[in-house]
């Protein structure tokens, strides 16, 4: 197929944290808030005035230090940042709005934070502490942290409007970049796909790193381009599988499964569209920030809620995925030393291969992938169980 218009931009984009859309509008005075997990909801960095950049440590090398301040036990995607921050990666942040979330990147934030490095005048950190459920009691418990150490810490400290109207408008933009990715990644689901899942991801993975306004005329001008693409007459992919697992910040590993047969037709991962790219509906009379709230935690489908019923449901939404986009198996991968994609990598694989009867890869995997012959032979391995048992059933 014809490459897409914009993706090398995009590529050259997120080879660093500190790319030119983020400088851009740095330099228009906008606020930069660094972002580590999808439970504080992005339209509340996204406020008029300020913008939020996920944190990642693209084109990672050694580790030693980040590994000497946390030890080479902890995940590694969590030493790779920390890393990126003692070479100063992150020096252009205002600020990191951070949630209790995971005990090992809290310890990555705490050191950014104990060893002073992002040193812009007047940088601070917020823990947030965030449900492991999902009930009313959680809902209401979750607004009030929200506003305590999101919110409210914007608006004395930088003069941010964190009003309804300001929220709303948050939404907005949030709503609109959804669409546009959702639109876009539709076209997973043809038969012969116009759209690569390596070409997507880098898409995808955009919304999360850069300022969101200036990307709209990038993806619009990417979605009209898609109307007219004509994808290869012979699909050189053996297989369609749903990707899933722990945080995926750099397409290569997306590339690498492509190139060895299989497809990724949906990105069931941090930093995926699904379900991180879901448009938020608020109920009718109910608080902007409530509904909010209620938006990430009722259709998060992140390990760390850990109530029976969530349990169930991740299981029954990745059968619907699987099902949605034709898929012929599944991957669940995970970076070393992830705790939570630890346990639900293990027990969704068993789950989803002898409950639901889908194929499953289950990949133990470093942060930073590079050339990885290792994965690369265990996914040529498990499209061709695929294509025998597709021989089968035939």
């Amino acid at each position: 197929m014809k490459d897409l218009k914009h993706i090398y931009d995009l590529e050259v984009l997120l080879q660093e944290a500190h790319n030119d859309l983020v400088r851009q509008a740095a330099d228009r005075g906008e606020i930069a808030i660094g972002n580590t997990c999808s439970l504080i909801p992005e339209p509340l960095l996204n406020l008029p005035g300020c913008f939020s950049v996920r944190l990642r440590a693209p084109r990672t090398g050694s580790i030693e230090m980040g590994t000497y301040y946390m030890t080479s036990i902890m995940c590694e995607a969590c030493r790779a940042i920390l890393e990126r921050a003692i070479e100063g990666g992150f020096q252009f942040l205002d600020c990191m709005l951070t949630p209790d979330s995971c005990a090992q990147m809290n310890r990555c934030v705490e050191n950014i934070e104990h060893l002073k490095l992002c040193g812009k005048e007047g940088f601070f950190v917020t823990y947030a502490d965030v449900p492991m459920k999902s009930d009313e009691t959680a809902l209401r418990h979750y607004v009030r942290q929200m506003r305590q150490y999101v919110l409210d810490p914007l608006e004395k400290r930088f003069g941010i409007a964190t009003s309804d109207d300001a929220l709303l408008k948050a939404i907005e933009l949030h709503n609109h970049v959804c669409l546009l990715i959702n639109n876009i990644g539709d076209f997973r689901m043809e038969e012969n796909p116009r759209i690569t899942g390596y070409e997507f991801a880098v898409l995808c993975l955009a919304t999360y790193c850069c300022p969101k306004t200036p990307l709209i005329p990038i993806l619009e001008e990417t979605l009209a381009e898609l109307q007219n693409r004509q994808p290869d007459q012979r699909s050189k992919y053996r297989a369609r599988v749903v990707l899933a697992g722990s945080e995926i910040d750099d397409p290569e590993l997306i590339r690498m499964i492509e190139e060895a047969g299989a497809l990724v037709v949906a990105d069931r991962f941090c930093l995926g569209s699904l379900p991180g790219r879901e448009e938020i509906r608020l109920r009718e009379g109910e608080d902007v920030l409530t509904g909010i709230c209620r938006h990430y935690m009722e259709g998060g489908q992140c390990p760390r809620f850990m109530n029976t019923e969530k349990i169930k449901e991740r299981h029954e939404y990745m059968n619907r995925l699987v099902q949605r986009f034709h898929a012929d198996g599944i991957i669940y991968q995970q970076i070393k030393f992830c705790d939570y994609w630890g346990y639900e990598r293990a027990y969704a694989s068993r789950v989803m291969r002898e409950e639901y009867g889908c194929p499953v890869l289950s990949l133990d995997r470093p942060y930073a992938v590079g050339n990885a012959g290792q994965l690369r032979t265990r996914v040529q391995a498990f499209v061709e169980s695929m294509e025998i048992k597709k021989l089968k059933r035939q």
